[in-house]
């Protein structure tokens, strides 16, 4: 996609990177430490010096992904993960004032979705989910075309839905691999791709969990394509009939047919889908 020239930001508990997009690549990126056990004036600052670093004349607007709760309307930011300064932070309001432009604020797997949505494997579609399998499972919903938040920033959240004796979060995520079996997913993977057996089980095990958090976001948005992304996603190959084999329960076959499942390919895909809350507003 080509356009005018944005910036995205995508701010983390360790670093904040900012990248600046032209005619729809990223034509720099910075990444800056941040100060996350520090003032919430100081987290800011090491924001600020991360967009200076690629602002350049004629851009059009800024979009920051955050891993928060979100107030859509006024871009106020709430209990980031792994920065305890920042409660309550009016972040649109702060960079549209330092800044004199238009500013998007939402939370990361939002920006996910976004990002493979104008910039990724969702870019075919009208309707799709990006689906973040990593610490927890985080997900954005595409609808019609365009990124839905739902009225507080809640849509999607596949992963609070409850599961078993838990919810899908529980076993769908990383947070399966270190509950349920005392080890991690990267451990497991590296066992799995010696070709060991119990760790395939896991992996299929886990495959079956997750194939049943898919029939629940089909149920829910009936998508046409559900994109992976996160640490977790990689493994995709260890798990992948495992959950095709859960999805075959799914009531409709003309959608257990046409369903797509893709992991994300999409490099720096936190920034370009920052980034493309900007174009998302604008129905670019």
């Amino acid at each position: 996609m080509s356009g005018p020239a944005v910036i995205g930001i995508d701010l983390g508990g360790t670093n904040v990177r900012a990248g600046l997009v032209v005619d729809g690549r990223l034509a720099d990126v910075r990444s800056v430490p941040v100060r996350g056990q520090g003032a919430a004036e100081e987290v800011l600052e090491d924001l600020f010096g991360a967009v200076d670093a690629v602002l350049r004349p004629g851009v059009a607007g800024l979009g920051a992904g955050v891993p928060s709760i979100i107030d859509i309307g006024t871009g106020t930011v709430y209990d980031v993960q792994n920065i305890p300064s920042w409660r309550e932070v009016p972040l649109r309001a702060l960079l549209a004032e330092r800044y004199g432009l238009p500013v998007y604020v939402n939370n990361d797997a939002n920006c996910f979705a976004a990002g493979e949505k104008y910039f990724g494997k969702i870019k075919p579609y009208d309707s799709g989910v990006g689906l973040i399998v990593g610490t927890g499972l985080g997900s954005g919903v595409i609808a019609n075309g365009r990124l839905y938040s739902g009225a507080n920033c809640g849509a999607g959240e596949f992963g609070m839905l409850p599961y078993l004796d838990r919810n899908f979060e529980a076993y769908a995520s990383g947070q399966f691999f270190r509950r349920v079996h005392g080890t991690t997913g990267r451990a497991v993977a590296e066992r799995a791709g010696r070709g060991d057996p119990r760790a395939l089980e896991i992996f299929a095990e886990f495959g079956r969990h997750l194939g049943q958090a898919v029939k629940a976001v089909c149920y829910a948005v009936d998508p046409e394509i559900i994109v992976l992304g996160g640490s977790v996603s990689r493994s995709y190959a260890f798990f992948r009939e495992a959950l095709r084999e859960a999805f075959r329960t799914y009531a409709y076959s003309i959608a257990r047919e046409r369903l797509r499942i893709e992991v994300s390919e999409t490099e720096n895909i936190a920034i370009l889908g920052a980034a493309a809350l900007y174009f998302d507003a604008a129905g670019a």
